[in-house]
């Protein structure tokens, strides 16, 4: 009987390869010796750089301090491949099938020493709101410093962000960030009215710069902006987070491989509700205009971006409520119409005192795209339609979200770790301005204004962003 127990115990042993003996596992299930047999299991792994091979026991039992006893296992990690390389994502082991959408790669956050560090400049409802939230979905970017005229806003965000004191600034310190080595780019999200400024004197004191839109409060205040950059051998870069947002890229893509064959007609229009006159962006020389400039901007830029071409001529209208303050110095609304190269009509709207609305519909031969909440900081919902043979085929397309702030940080980030040219330049931010400018003209003489030919394809952007 003994030798037979022997051989059973023997066999059983066998059955556990790389784990552990049926002896230790029965004394890490009974015992309180679990964390010792997770330290050996793991130093195992990581001494063979594999992970525990199938099957694994799944039964046993933990008796607590108190006497209790609770079903356990014992520690078990599943396989996984873990590349040297601290950019490429570690790959778990499958476990869905190819009938549900497929996982997006697990996270690849750089090492916190290895980030881009930023300051931001303005504690403003876009920086308390979603900037400085959204450094925690970034991978390649952290907030280092601050920048505000309030003292007390100052020292509060400080401390919930866990910026030094050392690194907080008013804004006549502005230019002491040079001293800063841990700041690498200056994040401007400032009334328009100081945009080129900030930019200039960020520039001088050699950091580079990520700048709200629109850019400026004109065409030739963003090309300043554009010389201080090149002269201070830095970075430019304009905040046009719709060019990293998932659901405006891909129905970029598939309007440029006319999937539904070629576009023919965009109707675009961005409106929202406004309520204090006393807000900058009811005040012509610090916001540079009305709807056009501040949410009008998106139908422009984006249809820009999708179609991949510049407009040929502007035909506008503008229009404000005599009796209402909020519209004393800026416009209400602003409708317009643009003409592409290509034949393509784009008939845009932007309105500062109607409901919150935000969407484009792009009309080819053989179809449409229509995107809901386009121009929103979330919850886009496209849906698309043709025709196959009697049946109209309308398909909701959903696509994994991504907060359009850290992708848009993490891009400039790559920028400057790998010394690239960003995609949404100033050149892109100096384009739209002198569109504007001539929306402005049109809308004053009542008549359309032709604009520069421009042939050239993507004309204004740099490289194509590689987007995780």
């Amino acid at each position: 009987m003994l030798n037979e127990k022997s051989e059973n115990q023997a066999q059983q042993d066998k059955a556990l390869p790389g784990l552990m003996s049926r002896k230790g596992f029965l004394q890490a299930a009974g015992q309180v010796v679990a964390v010792g047999v997770a330290g050996g299991l793991a130093a195992s792994c990581q001494s063979s750089g594999q992970a525990p091979s199938y099957p694994v026991p799944t039964s046993g039992t933990y008796k607590g301090a108190g006497g209790q006893q609770v079903p356990t296992s014992p520690p078990y990690s599943p396989p996984a491949e873990v590349p040297a390389d601290i950019n490429k994502p570690i790959e778990l082991e499958a476990w869905k099938s190819d009938a549900d959408r497929e996982s997006a790669p697990t996270p690849t956050p750089l090492p916190d020493d290895q980030r881009v560090g930023y300051a931001l400049v303005g504690l403003g409802h876009l920086t308390l709101e979603e900037l400085l939230p959204a450094f925690g979905a970034c991978k390649k970017s952290k907030p280092v410093a601050l920048v505000s005229g309030s003292p007390e806003k100052l020292q509060k965000v400080a401390k919930q962000y866990g910026i030094k004191p050392k690194s907080c600034y008013s804004y006549a310190d502005y230019d002491k960030l040079k001293d800063n080595p841990e700041v690498q780019v200056i994040y401007i999200v400032l009334p328009n009215s100081m945009h080129a400024e900030y930019t200039i004197r960020g520039a001088q004191a050699g950091k580079h710069i990520l700048c709200e839109k629109p850019m400026a409060n004109s065409s030739a205040e963003c090309q300043a902006m554009i010389d201080a950059c090149k002269k201070a051998n830095r970075k430019l870069m304009i905040a046009y987070r719709i060019h990293y947002e998932p659901y405006n890229r891909y129905v970029r893509e598939q309007v440029q491989k006319n999937e539904y064959g070629k576009p023919k007609f965009v109707d675009a229009f961005n409106c929202q509700s406004s309520a204090n006159p006393k807000h900058w962006r009811h005040i012509k020389a610090l916001a540079g205009g009305g709807a056009l400039p501040d949410i009008g901007l998106y139908c422009l830029n984006t249809t820009r971006f999708i179609l991949g071409e510049e407009p040929t001529e502007v035909s506008a209208y503008t229009y404000s409520d005599p009796d209402n303050p909020l519209f004393k110095e800026v416009e209400e609304v602003c409708s317009w119409q643009m003409k592409f190269p290509s034949g393509v009509i784009a008939n845009c709207a932007t309105h500062y005192n109607t409901h919150d609305s935000r969407q484009y519909r792009i009309m080819t031969e053989r179809g449409w795209y229509e995107l809901a909440n386009a121009y929103a900081y979330s919850g886009q919902k496209l849906m698309s339609s043709r025709a196959d043979g009697a049946i109209v085929r309308q398909e909701n397309v959903n696509i994994m979200p991504k907060n359009q702030f850290a992708a848009e940080m993490d891009h400039f980030s790559e920028c400057i770790l790998n010394d690239k040219a960003p995609y949404s330049t100033g050149e892109e931010g100096l384009q739209d301005q002198r569109i504007m400018e001539a929306i402005y003209q049109s809308a004053r003489e009542r008549r359309p204004v032709k604009l520069p030919a421009i042939d050239k394809k993507d004309a204004f952007r740099g490289p194509e962003p590689t987007l995780q």
